[in-house]
């Protein structure tokens, strides 16, 4: 496994929440057009997974909230 990356980065909150939408609405399909072969899609596929989990740790309760 290549060594990792570390990502720090600060959003005010409608970006962050327009970031969040993006990483939950997503699809496969999306990210296999986007990809040049299956391998790199599930790359990224796990990618948004990780960036998912930590807008929900700063999100908190806020995640599960339907946009306004």
């Amino acid at each position: 496994m290549d060594k990792p990356v570390e990502v720090t980065m600060e959003l005010d909150h409608a970006h962050a929440l327009a970031l969040a939408q993006l990483v939950k609405r997503v699809a496969w399909s999306e990210l296999r057009q986007n990809a040049v072969d299956d391998a790199e899609a599930y790359l990224m596929q796990e990618a948004l997974g990780t960036l998912a989990r930590a807008l929900k740790e700063g999100f908190g309760e806020q995640w599960n909230q339907k946009p306004t």
